[in-house]
């Protein structure tokens, strides 16, 4: 059962009120001893009288009758113009009602927002049947490490601002999986440029010859300086539509688990300790660690080339 948070009695006291009163004690008293007053003793005492034990339970706070409430035709009609695509501006002018009662009303379906009327888009899942036939690019901020924080030392000091970030630049080979990372100081066009050069360049030594690149909308992989680099490296470079991260899904991914497995995964007190273990952790990622859509084989293990990495590795 549940109990109004300010009740005095619960079942059992209400109960002990009713059977003291049933044994003849007086209302006034039985209220006074059980701290209770006497409209409230009143109350339980001529529920139990209609209803027994089910009188003792609390009952609804819900009114009999809401004189204003909208009617069920106006709300029908709300939901299926809603469902229409209609905004509640309009909705409420075709149906003679303020918007405030049009939003609650589609609210309460959760429509608030156009966007949840739509089914939810079908998972394409692709992949490129030879290393090198797809790269993908990204970049992701991190903030630059001055000492252990307040969320692991549970105490908060005065915020030091202006500390700046790292940028963790990645590049997802889309049918291994084996990924190149760089720590670097920014993301503007010169930066992406020259580490897309040293990503192709990486793979080649590992035997795989990089044809296309995919990448984001951001400012750096738009510039002029991307593109010339993409010229002279003879890539094919495509970006996501705008807005939509599940096209570039596999170095969205990767980088979920390098924040997660390397980047938060213990603490630092600075950056370079971070940065010291990147490298690490990369050789453990591509040569060792199980990957799921791989089967739980490392990415590396679809590299088949003579000097393999991961036979050096194991």
């Amino acid at each position: 059962m549940n109990i109004h948070k300010n009740a005095r009695l619960t079942l059992r006291g209400r109960e002990e009120l009713v059977r003291r009163i049933g044994a003849g004690e007086g209302l006034a008293a039985t209220a006074g001893r059980l701290r209770v007053s006497r409209q409230t003793a009143r109350k339980w005492v001529q529920r139990y009288r209609e209803d027994r034990e089910a009188g003792l339970q609390d009952r609804s706070s819900r009114p009999q009758s809401s004189p204003r409430q909208l009617a069920g035709r106006l709300v029908l009609g709300a939901r299926v113009l809603r469902q229409q695509r209609w905004t509640c501006r309009q909705i409420a002018t075709a149906l003679d009602i303020s918007r405030a009662t049009v939003a609650r009303v589609v609210g309460r379906v959760g429509w608030s927002r156009l966007g949840r009327l739509s089914a939810p888009p079908l998972v394409q899942r692709y992949e490129h049947a030879a290393p090198g036939d797809l790269l993908h690019v990204d970049t992701k901020k991190l903030g630059v490490i001055a000492g252990i924080g307040h969320r692991i030392t549970g105490q908060r000091g005065p915020r030091v601002r202006g500390r700046g970030w790292e940028v963790l630049h990645v590049a997802v080979d889309d049918h291994s999986r084996v990924a190149y990372v760089e720590l670097l100081a920014d993301e503007c066009a010169v930066t992406v440029s020259a580490f897309l050069g040293r990503a192709v360049r990486w793979f080649r030594c590992h035997g795989v010859r990089v044809r296309r690149v995919l990448s984001d909308n951001g400012s750096g992989y738009v510039s002029l300086s991307f593109r010339r680099t993409c010229e002279e490296l003879r890539l094919v470079h495509r970006r996501t539509r705008p807005y939509t991260p599940r096209t570039n899904g596999k170095a969205e991914r990767f980088i979920q688990t390098a924040l997660r497995e390397w980047a938060y995964a213990r603490p630092f007190y600075n950056s370079a300790q971070r940065a010291a273990l990147l490298p690490g952790w990369m050789e453990h990622y591509n040569c060792a660690r199980p990957h799921t859509s791989l089967g739980a084989r490392p990415p590396f293990s679809r590299l088949v080339v003579g000097n393999n990495v991961l036979r050096l590795h194991t």
